[in-house]
Order: structure tokens, then sequence, then C-alpha cells
């Protein structure tokens, strides 16, 4: 792993490739390797000329941990991914996120457009528009002493995914809350890069593509067939539809 500062934190990073560069900014208690590693996107991106650069967002994976709420703040992550890219000295390039990291792309595109080509949103949708997301049940469920006790499911999946990939768990309950936060649903109709936004047909933490493209102008939305939440990451057609977009 390489590391670079953003904003008074030490991040981890990972580049691999030759060719046009694209960041991949993974998803809530995920990984880099997790998310694009072992789903084969790097392999999938490189092998159509891609150099792919993959942060471990701020208190995930290797990068560094923070205890302050305000810490992890979506457009304190869009700044990282900005960041990154002076750091790499690159001036620009194409943008990938999952759920958490599609909300910071999604938040990137709206602060930082001119940095960014083309950006993909995948694990997120119709749901990121409501004001209200509790964050109440994943959090008790990330700082629980015993996960045996877990009842909601969806928060359960959460917590047994950050001890799979070895995460502090407090940090995460601190970012979680935080990426909970309303989304700034008024930005997006300020997007003025080509947007894709991608969900799984059964996904329930994220919903409908539809709803969160048509707020954003030009933006196309493709639904995967029979995949959750979980499940649509690694999936050939999410892998199939991105690669027709960034194909032009």
């Amino acid at each position: 792993m390489d590391y670079f500062e953003s904003d008074g934190l030490k991040l981890a990073f990972r580049v691999e490739g030759e060719g046009d560069p694209i960041v991949l900014a993974h998803g809530f208690a995920s990984t880099h390797r997790a998310n694009w590693i072992e789903t084969g996107w790097s392999r999938a991106l490189m092998d159509a000329g891609f150099r792919v650069i993959m942060p471990d967002m701020r208190g995930h994976g290797t990068s560094e941990a923070s205890y302050d709420r305000d810490d992890y703040t979506l457009s304190a992550m869009a700044g990282d991914l900005v960041a990154l890219l002076d750091h790499l000295g690159e001036a620009g390039a194409d943008l990938m996120g999952y759920s958490m990291g599609a909300m910071a792309a999604l938040v990137a595109a709206m602060e930082h457009g001119g940095r960014f080509d083309r950006v993909i949103a995948a694990g997120v949708g119709a749901r990121l528009l409501d004001a209200d997301r509790d964050p109440g049940p994943v959090v008790a469920a990330l700082l629980a002493d015993d996960p045996s006790g877990i009842a909601d499911k969806g928060a359960l999946g959460f917590r047994l995914f950050a001890d799979r990939n070895g995460q502090d768990r407090r940090a995460l309950a601190t970012c979680f809350e935080a990426v909970r936060a309303p989304f700034p649903v008024a930005g997006l109709g300020d997007i003025s890069r080509p947007v894709l936004v991608v969900t799984g047909e059964e996904d329930e933490q994220a919903r409908a593509p539809g709803p969160l493209a048509a707020l954003i102008p030009g933006a196309r939305a493709v639904t995967v067939p029979k995949r959750d939440h979980m499940k649509t990451v690694g999936d050939r057609a999410y892998k199939e539809a991105v690669l027709k977009f960034l194909a032009g």
C-alpha cells in the first residue's frame, strides 16, 4: 500500500494497471481489496485499458481512523478523492463509487466536477432521497459486544462484513452516523458530468435507481436483475453496464 495525506489524515491507496485513470471509492465497512479486487473489478478495468486507483476510504482498511463525526462527511470524503488525484499528479479521472463510495462520488461531482469525467454511482437509488435514514440499528450492531443478539438482518450484515474485513467498529459507527445525514439532494441538479446509476433489482438498501437518476441531468439508470446490495458488487451485468458506459 501507498499513502497520501488529506485533511490531516493518512490514507492508503493502491494503483494497478496502465492507461486512462479511474478512481474507485468502496462502500461502507468494505476496503479497496474487498470491493474492487476480490470481485474482479480491478482486473476487468485493467483489461479495458484503465489505470485503476483504489483508496481505502477514511476510517476503513489501512487508512487512518477518526472518532469525530465531522471527519466523515461526504464532502470530506469527496475531498479525499481530489487530494488523491493531486498526490498522483492527475488533472482528472473517471470515478466509480459503490454505496457509501457512490454517495461520496456524487458529492465529488457536485463540488469538484472539473476533476472528474464520467461518474458511476452504484448501490444507491431512491432511498438516498429519503430525508430520514435512521443510522441507529447499524450503529448499535457495530458497537454490540456480541453479534449473536442482533435481530435486524441488515444491521447484522454490516456487522459481520466489518468483522470479516478486520475493521475498527467504533470508527465505522461514527462514520455511519455521518453518512446517514440527509443527502444534499438539491445539488444533484447541478451535476454536469455524465452519470450512470446502478442498483440491484432486490437491493432494499438502495431501492430503484430511476428516481435518483431522474434528478441528475442526462443520467442513465441500470437495474441488475435478481441481485441484492451485497451480490450486485461483483455481478457480470453490473460490469458490462459500466464498461459500456465508459466506452461511450
